[in-house]
């Protein structure tokens, strides 16, 4: 039986529990119990006039009740739509208009058609019937999800119930969870992978600890997970910290560690973005092994590192039933056994012949390599290969990553205002911008890189956050927005540190 068809056959041994992580406060449920309560809400949902192939949309944080209503969703044959409130600024009303919502849930302060209070979900009474059995057939979708990053209304696409199952079982044959573990998940549940760890803690029999990006690091310890889930700015904020506890007190980088995650971690998951090799050389050292991996919305999970097939620099080896291919240029695509969507819901025109080609094969845009062995290296963004004058192509990201090395650089985009030379938009770690130590960092890229690879100068910017608009939901820079925002600064002809 398919993984998530386990999951809506339920119910799970009992045992095992989701606990939910707030600030000052940790509740926790017997997945029995969750299951039994997802009961109630699909019950619920049915009497609302929900039916399969309905969609329900989600506009809130994390919380249990986020998990009930997806899990109900799953248990009749509805499809869930996550909406991260800090992406979607829209109100209720309007994205259930949108997107074809036959109700929207949510924890704003919005009473509309179609949209209801979250909150009506606790301590409803038992469904009244037995829910229908149902099946998900691998070709059906039970996710819209949306992209992240887009510089315009977000793309959105219907994920597979196959693409679902085989990366849940390609994970599970690599990292073995179950008994003893607790995975740590605090990015939004918007996001359908991250509820991925919810179906596998109800199949595998493992914990799940689910928090929120702004609480997770004060509830890693109390917590103590043996997996956590995150993006690389949050291991980069947690490395900072570390250095910083050691300098102050003198414990090593392992006592450190301990004192941030507690003593049972097992391993750091990261993705979404590129990672700083020095993040995870410095995290792996102070006994938390780190492990990267690739994939796009488009694509699910296609590659991922792994204890036991670990290469650093690349983003591991390719998963069953994914096939990755290199063309001419270096562009990546990726053929699945199960693709996740063969076209966007909601886009612009163009846009789905622009990503999804025939055979299942998606083209991601980015640059890489396959070695010898099958460890897939990503270079960066074909859009960020920029050319120069002379004819030269460069990839940024290899740049971008010596300065992010820096402590006093957090992030950085190379741009090429001119086409004759390079130019790095610096997100400042520290406020005041250190000036003189961004210049030393520059200083120091430039002895290490090539000659058409040197910076003519740096612009130091506003740190770069999702609420300016420089970063995704996924904490990934947006390069456009970035460039836009600071070409006034970038054209300026004076060399040198701009402020």
């Amino acid at each position: 039986m398919s993984v998530l068809n386990q999951v809506v056959g339920g119910p799970p041994r009992p045992g095992n529990r989701l606990s939910v992580a707030r600030l000052g406060a940790i509740e926790s449920w017997d997945l029995t119990e969750v299951w039994e309560l997802s009961g109630r809400v699909a019950g619920h949902l049915l009497g609302l006039g929900v039916r399969p192939g309905d969609r329900i949309g989600v506009l809130a944080a994390n919380s249990l009740e986020w998990v009930l209503l997806d899990l109900a969703a799953l248990r009749i044959k509805a499809v869930t739509a996550g909406f991260d409130p800090g992406k979607f600024d829209s109100t209720g009303a309007e994205l259930a208009s949108r997107y074809g919502l036959a109700v929207l849930f949510t924890d704003q302060d919005e009473t509309a058609d179609r949209v209801r209070p979250i909150a009506e979900l606790r301590g409803l009474a038992p469904a009244k019937a037995e829910l229908p059995a149902v099946t998900w057939e691998p070709d059906e979708a039970p996710a819209l999800k949306f992209t992240s990053g887009s510089s315009g209304p977000a793309k959105s696409l219907l994920a597979s119930a196959g693409s679902i199952d085989n990366s849940l079982a390609a994970v599970q044959e690599l990292f073995a969870h179950g008994p003893g573990d607790d995975l740590f998940v605090f990015l939004p549940l918007s996001l359908l992978q991250q509820r991925y760890w919810v179906y596998s803690a109800l199949v595998f029999g493992h914990d799940v600890t689910i928090s929120t990006y702004e609480a997770a690091f004060a509830t890693l310890r109390t917590t103590r997970p043996t997996v956590v889930m995150g993006v690389p700015g949050f291991y980069e904020t947690v490395r900072a910290h570390l250095q910083a506890a050691t300098a102050r007190t003198g414990a090593s980088s392992a006592e450190a560690a301990i004192g941030v995650f507690g003593e049972r971690i097992r391993y750091l998951w990261t993705g979404s973005a590129p990672a700083n090799p020095a993040t995870l050389e410095y995290l792996t050292d102070a006994g938390l092994p780190i492990f990267e991996g690739y994939g796009l919305n488009e694509t699910c999970i296609v590659t991922k590192n792994h204890p036991g097939g670990h290469r650093p620099g690349s983003v591991g080896q390719v998963l069953p039933g994914k096939e990755v291919l290199i063309d001419a240029e270096g562009v990546i695509h990726v053929r699945s056994e199960r693709p996740v969507a063969t076209r966007y819901e909601h886009a612009e025109p163009g846009e789905s012949e622009k990503m999804f080609r025939p055979g299942g094969i998606v083209r991601t845009g980015d640059v890489g390599h396959l070695d010898p062995d099958g460890y897939l290296f990503v270079h960066g963004r074909a859009d960020d290969v920029i050319v120069l004058e002379n004819g030269k192509k460069i990839a940024v990201r290899r740049i971008e990553e010596r300065l992010k090395n820096h402590p006093a650089i957090e992030d950085c985009v190379v741009t090429n205002p001119s086409q004759r030379q390079l130019v790095a938009i610096v997100s400042p770690a520290g406020q005041p911008a250190d000036v003189a130590l961004i210049a030393t960092a520059l200083r120091e890229a430039n002895a290490a890189l090539d000659h058409d690879e040197q910076l003519a100068k740096a612009v130091v910017a506003e740190r770069f956050t999702v609420d300016n608009g420089l970063l995704g939901s996924q904490f990934k820079p947006r390069r456009k927005q970035i460039e836009a925002r600071y070409r006034g600064l970038v054209i300026d002809p004076e060399e040198g540190i701009r402020a």
